[in-house]
C-alpha cells in the first residue's frame, strides 16, 4: 500500500488570532443583526439568531482580549518574555487555547485539504481516513486532532462562562452553531458532516 508523503511539520508564525475567520464572523454577525430588525412594523427576534449574536459577539471579545494580552508583554532583564500582569486561570486557559488553534492552523488545513480530517457536526474535527497517514505520522495527526478539539471546547465553554445570558445547558446548541459556521467556511473539496450525521464534500466537483 502506498502512502501520501506527509512529513510532520509546524509553521512558526506570528500570532494571527483568527482561528475561525474573524472577517467571516463579523460579516455573519452584521447579517444576523440585520435579520432581527423590524418586519412590517413588528419586531421579530428569532431565538436562534439571538443566541448566535451572543455567541459571536463574545467570541470576538475573546479574540480582542488575546490581542491585548499579546500587546502588553515585555522583556525582563534576563531576556525572557513576560506578561505585565498575571492572567486569571479561566482567561489564561482560553488565551492558551486560542494561541494553539492559531499555531496548529496550517497543519490542520493541510490534512483537511487531503480529506484525512473533516469538520464534524459537533464543532470539532474527526480523523476520517487514517489509512492515508504514514505510520510515522499517525501519532502527530492524532495529537493534532486532540489539541484542536480540546481548544475548541475550551473556547466554547469560556464563551458561555463570560456571557451572563448563556448557561452550561446551552453548550450543545453552541456546539451545533460552531459546526454550522465551520461548514460554511470550509473550502471546496473539504469533508464536512451534516446535522443528520452524513459526511460529504463541500461543493464537490460535478
Amino acid at each position: 500500500m502506498s502512502y501520501l508523503p506527509l512529513p510532520p511539520y509546524r509553521t512558526v508564525h506570528t500570532f494571527a488570532f483568527n482561528p475561525m475567520s474573524l472577517i467571516m464572523l463579523s460579516l455573519l454577525l452584521v447579517f444576523l443583526t440585520a435579520c432581527s430588525g423590524p418586519l412590517v412594523g413588528v419586531t421579530v427576534v428569532d431565538e436562534r439568531t439571538a443566541l448566535e449574536n451572543q455567541v459571536l459577539g463574545t467570541y470576538q471579545e475573546l479574540n480582542q482580549q488575546v490581542m491585548l494580552v499579546a500587546s502588553v508583554r515585555y522583556i525582563d532583564p534576563k531576556g525572557k518574555l513576560k506578561q505585565t500582569q498575571e492572567l486569571p486561570p479561566g482567561k489564561k486557559d482560553v488565551v492558551r487555547a486560542l494561541q494553539r488553534v492559531s499555531f496548529n492552523k496550517d497543519d490542520l488545513n493541510r490534512y483537511k485539504s487531503l480529506g484525512i480530517i473533516g469538520e464534524n457536526n459537533e464543532g470539532g474535527v474527526t480523523l476520517l481516513e487514517p489509512e492515508k497517514v504514514q505510520p510515522d505520522d499517525r501519532a502527530f495527526v492524532e495529537n493534532l486532532i486532540k489539541e484542536e478539539n480540546e481548544d475548541r471546547l475550551e473556547i466554547m465553554r469560556r464563551i458561555i462562562e463570560t456571557n451572563e445570558t448563556l448557561t452550561p445547558s446551552e453548550l450543545p446548541r453552541v456546539h451545533k452553531m460552531f459546526a454550522a459556521l465551520n461548514r460554511d467556511k470550509a473550502l471546496k473539496g473539504e469533508r464536512i458532516q451534516l446535522d443528520n450525521g452524513t459526511w460529504t464534500q463541500k461543493d464537490p466537483t460535478p
